[in-house]
């Protein structure tokens, strides 16, 4: 398994998967460009903090590869920059009706992969329910403090 995120010129974050599973949780970036390269992996990146800016774009290079984004529950998600090659697809529940909110533009090519976009509620709960966000509940009960996991906002 080998995760890394490196910075890229400054304004994006790099995230990279090789057979593995990398996760990007809570108020981890304020960058307007995430590149996620996987391959064979899975990818989890929230994008629900408020120090995000109204436009992000989501480039992506991934190769029988998972995407999960969660986002706030009025984002919209423009998914037209995709280019695609054999199966995959983006999963939204929500779909046309969000509106009004961040724009996430999703770009670059997927072989054989899925994004999987999670909102509001849902959103938190799975974030809650991570290995990191269990951890951050504990320490935010010990400390009497709020958890930042559950609402970065």
């Amino acid at each position: 398994m080998n995760t890394t995120m490196d910075s890229t010129m400054n304004t994006g974050e790099l995230i990279r998967v090789d057979h593995g599973t990398a996760r990007r949780l809570g108020d981890w970036t304020t960058a307007d460009l995430v590149h996620v390269r996987a391959r064979g992996g899975s990818v989890l990146v929230d994008l629900r903090s408020a120090g995000l800016p109204d436009e992000i774009e989501v480039r992506v290079e991934l190769d029988r590869a998972a995407v999960k984004l969660l986002v706030p529950d009025d984002a919209v998600i423009d998914q037209w920059g995709l280019s695609w090659t054999g199966r995959g697809k983006v999963k939204d529940a929500a779909g046309d009706q969000a509106g009004g909110g961040r724009r996430i533009r999703l770009t670059g090519t997927v072989r054989g992969g899925e994004f999987r976009i999670s909102r509001g509620g849902v959103a938190t709960l799975f974030a809650m329910c991570t290995r990191e966000g269990i951890a951050e509940l504990r320490r935010a009960h010990r400390e009497g403090a709020y958890p930042e996991i559950v609402d970065p906002r």
